[in-house]
């Protein structure tokens, strides 16, 4: 837990979600969530959906991404944004760190950061 209005990769530790999947929720307002995602090398995020936007960005790695009906590798610098309710999920194809940005911020996120 943090205090203040500062969050450092020290002050939250990483929780395996799936395997080969490692979350970390940072920053978070009553608005919006910042979490950051770890993915080992074909870790799998099986397809779902959630009431919150989400916006995500690579910072590196690759990643198969599909959002809807469309698939997309995405590589360092893409970003990505989900409507809330729209069905995605993803393979890490390498190692890669994610970004992603919920608006409302997820409540099962909620745990590890405020």
């Amino acid at each position: 837990m943090t205090e203040g209005y500062f969050v450092t990769p020290r002050d939250v530790g990483q929780i395996e979600m799936l395997p080969g999947i490692h979350r970390r929720t940072m920053g978070m307002t009553d608005e919006v969530m910042l979490c950051e995602f770890f993915l080992q090398r074909e870790a799998l995020v099986p397809p779902h959906s959630h009431m919150n936007d989400q916006v995500g960005y690579v910072v590196y790695g690759s990643v198969e991404m599909t959002i809807g009906d469309t698939l997309r590798v995405l590589q360092p610098g893409d970003s990505y944004a989900i409507p809330g309710g729209v069905l995605h999920g993803a393979r890490a194809v390498l190692d890669s760190l994610v970004i992603d940005v919920f608006s409302p911020p997820r409540d099962d996120y909620r745990t590890e950061a405020r």
